[in-house]
């Protein structure tokens, strides 16, 4: 992939830009990189409050108070953008052969690394896509092994015989919590659509949200872990500006490790 990843601080803070206004420009920008006229490029933003729904979402995961949820067209299932969580919007332009778990595992990574830097120790989590903090180990615990992962079926479906660049492991990823730990705490949610060969939607990291929005819904389905923030881990407050230009450096570290794509004709 060139070097040269464009990125746009879209806006933060008071100038943050409604879903409906960033849907319509990943849209348009994804035209234009399907087309080979722009660059590979990364909208980086805060929106205001707004809860969207994937693909995947069950309607018993909906907010019961009848809050209005947007449907997207994105993997995953529910959650919730708003005040206090960076959103990035990568619109790339994939390495053939297409291998969408291999690019979902460098938004992580870029994420990970992200993170460490500020002091917060993060990891994945087998079977669950996102950045992870896990919950404390619970001596004595008793694991339930029908929560335990199978790793080869995961293996298999996780792409990893397809060939994911060493260089990507990162940390290896943590054992499904099978009530060997407390709550593990999702940090950044991932859910990505790659249409032409060229990717839309991304990650949202929580720097300092206000996370009561989470407990209207089940974020992103899952209901036997917690959500995080930046802010909560460390204890101290971390605003979206001081995450921001952290984050923007691991993507343009990771995103230019990817192979040059082939040019559309």
């Amino acid at each position: 992939m060139s070097e040269h990843v464009r990125f746009v601080r879209m806006g933060v803070g008071t100038e943050s830009v409604p879903y409906e206004a960033a849907w319509e420009e990943q849209q348009r920008l994804h035209a234009l990189r399907v087309a080979d006229e722009i660059p590979d490029t990364v909208l980086l933003l805060e929106h205001p409050p707004v809860y969207t729904a994937g693909k995947r979402t069950n309607p018993e995961d909906y907010p019961l108070d009848g809050t209005p949820v947007v449907p997207v067209n994105r993997g995953g299932e529910i959650t919730w953008h708003g005040p206090g969580q960076l959103v990035g919007y990568p619109i790339v332009k994939l390495p053939d052969p297409i291998d969408v778990v291999a690019y979902v595992r460098r938004l992580e990574e870029a994420l990970i690394r992200a993170c460490g830097e500020f002091g917060v120790a993060t990891t994945r989590v087998e079977g669950r896509s996102g950045v992870w903090v896990l919950g404390e180990e619970l001596p004595d615990a008793v694991v339930d092994p029908a929560e335990v992962v199978e790793i080869g079926k995961l293996t298999l479906r996780m792409g990893l015989p397809l060939g994911i660049d060493p260089r990507l492991a990162g940390p290896e990823y943590a054992p499904s919590n099978a009530g060997q730990r407390g709550d593990d705490r999702k940090l950044a949610a991932i859910g990505v659509r790659v249409a032409r060969g060229v990717t839309m939607h991304g990650f949202a990291l929580n720097c300092d949200p206000d996370m009561t929005w989470f407990d209207r819904i089940v974020p992103c389905g899952i209901r036997d872990a917690g959500v995080g923030s930046l802010s909560s881990e460390l204890g101290r407050p971390l605003p979206v500006e001081g995450a921001l230009p952290v984050v923007e450096r691991h993507l343009a570290e990771v995103l230019a490790e990817m192979p040059e794509p082939a040019l559309a004709h």
